[in-house]
């Protein structure tokens, strides 16, 4: 028989990799468009941030501890990810010291850690429904147990967003600026008509 903890974890990282609802692939794949292979350990960090704001909301959200409008949290998501393609275009120019300084700077880790604490309310509104009745104990244990699945999956996604990127760059010999601008384009435009159809 599948223990609670397993089971919550498979929900975790199905919930996370079910392209059905690719929102929050996107957000991540958008967070890894500027990275290379090398850079693993700084997208690593970035993720953690994010999964610690996610974890936060998620949290509160699933025991009734916060509000939250279903509504209006599907709408920002799309935001997050429009936010984000927008950065990694803007920002990160190849050869320019500003992508250079800013790859150093915190601001990075707080964007990410905000815009976790938004996702984390969308993955409340799937979490509410699948909490089983019990005590205090089991309900953690279920909401720790989805955390560290969605964070598997995400760290999956990483992974294999970081390994397309090398092929791309280091046997196709694309350029760096032209993958950011390719995926960032890619996550924004979807993005967009992700959050038109939103619209609360």
């Amino acid at each position: 028989m599948q223990s609670v903890f397993s089971a919550y974890l498979e929900l975790g990282f199905g919930h996370i990799a079910d392209f059905r609802a690719y929102d929050h692939i996107l957000f991540v794949v958008a967070l890894c468009a500027i990275y290379r292979l090398r850079e693993w350990r700084k997208v690593a960090l970035l993720v953690t941030a994010f999964t610690l704001g996610h974890s936060l909301t998620l949290a509160l959200a699933a025991l009734d501890i916060i509000p939250v409008n279903s509504a209006w949290v599907e709408f920002l998501i799309p935001l997050t990810i429009l936010a984000t393609a927008l950065y990694n275009v803007i920002v990160h120019r190849e050869e320019s010291r500003l992508a250079t300084l800013s790859r150093t700077l915190q601001m990075n880790y707080l964007f990410a850690l905000f815009f976790g604490l938004i996702h984390g309310m969308g993955f409340s509104n799937f979490l509410r429904s699948s909490l089983l009745p019990g005590e205090e104990g089991q309900l953690i244990t279920q909401l720790f147990a989805f955390n560290i699945g969605v964070e598997v999956g995400q760290l999956a996604i990483v992974a294999a967003t970081l390994l397309l990127s090398f092929i791309m760059l280091s046997f196709l010999r694309v350029k760096q600026r032209e993958w950011n601008i390719f995926v960032s384009g890619s996550a924004f435009g979807l993005a967009m008509a992700m959050a038109l159809e939103r619209i609360p």
